[in-house]
């Protein structure tokens, strides 16, 4: 059973493959040159210059959250000015695509994920271009928590028993420090491991 094209562009047979194009302005596929397509739709170079940044944007978002400065950032590595980045960026602010607080909530999920304190993710939620009060808000957690998640980071490195000495603490110290968690904690950890 064959299958025509009713179209004044189209003929041909569907079933065998056999479509032919029947306007000699249009390409291979019936669309045309896109340039031409483009200029025929209205779509002027900025449009489709924005409309390929916002596509990048999205698939970006996709994968996972972004800061506004992230997303400017790779944007801007991908080759698009510094204006079209922000206005692609503002965009998807607009249409709730993009937001620093739901970033900052999936930042520190998975830092915390990573046994990291809140030092070291405050430190770097301001890399990543997020405020102190976005910071606040999203590490609500009490200090016990901390306290809890400090002293099962360092049981995980070092196990449960307490320091054998001076170096020994010392050399956790540094360990649960440079995790992230602040000096009063790291003690608390500490002098808790040897009592």
């Amino acid at each position: 059973m064959a299958i025509h094209q009713h179209s004044d562009r189209f003929s041909g047979d569907l079933q065998s493959g056999d479509l032919q194009s029947v306007d000699p302005g249009m390409g291979e596929f019936g669309v045309g040159d896109p340039l031409e397509l483009a200029a025929a739709t209205g779509l002027a170079s900025e449009d489709a210059d924005y409309r390929r940044a916002f596509d990048r944007a999205v698939r970006m978002l996709a994968q996972r959250e972004h800061s506004v400065q992230e997303l400017t950032t790779k944007l801007r590595s991908k080759g698009v000015a510094v204006a079209l980045a922000t206005l692609v960026v503002d965009d998807l602010r607009g249409r709730g695509l993009q937001c620093d607080e739901r970033f900052a909530e999936a930042f520190v999920h998975s830092r915390v994920r990573r046994a990291q304190g809140p030092i070291r993710i405050r430190e770097e939620l301001r890399q990543r271009g997020i405020g102190d009060d976005i910071a606040d808000a999203v590490l609500t957690e009490s200090g016990e928590y901390w306290l809890e998640l400090a002293a099962a980071t360092r049981a995980k490195k070092f196990g449960t028993e307490p320091p054998l000495d001076r170096d020994d603490w010392s050399r956790q110290a540094r360990f649960l420090a440079r995790r992230g968690f602040p000096s009063d904690l790291v003690y608390r950890v500490l002098d808790g491991a040897v009592d």
